[in-house]
């Protein structure tokens, strides 16, 4: 099995929920569109319908006077020659008969199409909705979580890394590590750093705010936030996480997926968000991972295909 074929597998099945297409926000983003016709362009897009609308009109207004002389020169014809024999006027007959002969050539030397005639399909490049969306990953590194649940943690990330890369080609991730502050990381610092402190989670949740406010207009992104940790806060700051995701977040958020890292009992963090839970249950998901065997299991629960309702 080729890595194609084995990440096709892995991902089978799992999509960023409630993705949708917004407003305009990248202009490389276009597909062509007819406006009207014009007089250049390439063979492939002429308009047959329109051209030969051109070429009837201009026939019409070349031939027209023409016509009319050619109808008044056949009549003078036609006066001069039941004028009797006496009368008749041999020379008058015979420059008519030439002004006749050379307005049928006339008429016969309208083309029947021109090349001004040509009409081609005029297309323009439309700037298309977006589907552009952006991941923020949040991980506690404070130091109540151990090594073994930061390995769980940044195995669980690295997952929804690859299964980002694989399966979409517009979304940016936005890195957030955090301990009583919080602090947006590459990359590599995200998942390498040491760094460890107390923990403050809503000092995560109150940067992944700003960072919206200042660079991701929610009528231009789907926002995406993913965030593990192991349920120790401090004092009563779970509630303010609450909050913060009940006014602040949620009304602007795709989806929220919340892992907890323990084998213990649920702290006052699980309990807060769990009262988020019941209020968005559509855009809102937790679980709990305990040991390395859950990730998988865990992410596929959170990323499963919705069944669009009708």
């Amino acid at each position: 099995m080729s890595r194609e074929e084995f990440l096709d597998f892995v991902f089978d099945g799992l999509e960023l929920p409630h993705l949708e297409r917004k407003a305009l926000v990248d202009l490389d983003e276009v597909r062509p569109v007819r406006a009207g016709v014009s007089k250049e362009g390439v063979p492939a897009r002429i308009n047959i319908v329109r051209s030969m609308r051109e070429a009837q009109a201009r026939r019409i207004a070349m031939r027209a006077p023409i016509r009319r002389a050619l109808r008044e020169a056949t009549q003078a014809l036609d006066e001069e020659e039941r004028k009797d024999p006496v009368l008749r006027n041999p020379a008058r007959i015979a420059e008519l008969k030439a002004e006749i002969e050379r307005l049928e050539r006339r008429l016969k030397a309208v083309p029947f199409i021109d090349t001004y005639d040509l009409r081609y399909n005029n297309l323009i490049d439309q700037p298309q909705p977006s589907s552009k969306a952006v991941m923020f990953c949040v991980m506690d590194v404070s130091g109540s979580m151990t090594q073994a649940h930061k390995d769980i943690a940044k195995r669980f990330f690295l997952l929804l890394y690859l299964f980002l890369e694989r399966n979409y080609e517009k979304v940016e991730l936005v890195f957030v590590r955090h301990h009583t502050a919080a602090k947006e990381v590459d990359e590599e610092e995200f998942f390498y750093s040491r760094e460890t402190g107390g923990t403050i989670v809503s000092s995560a949740l109150t940067m992944v705010d700003e960072i919206i406010e200042s660079r991701y207009p929610p009528g231009q992104w789907n926002l995406y936030v993913a965030q593990a940790s192991d349920g120790d806060n401090w004092d009563d700051d779970s509630i303010t996480c609450r909050e913060l995701l009940v006014e602040r977040l949620m009304p602007r958020l795709q989806y929220f997926t919340y892992v907890e890292i323990t084998p213990h009992a649920h702290q006052a963090l699980w309990e807060e968000y769990e009262r988020v839970e019941a209020e968005y249950a559509e855009r809102f998901a937790m679980r709990q991972i305990v040991d390395a065997g859950d990730i998988y299991p865990v992410f596929r629960e959170l990323f499963k295909r919705r069944i669009a309702s009708t």
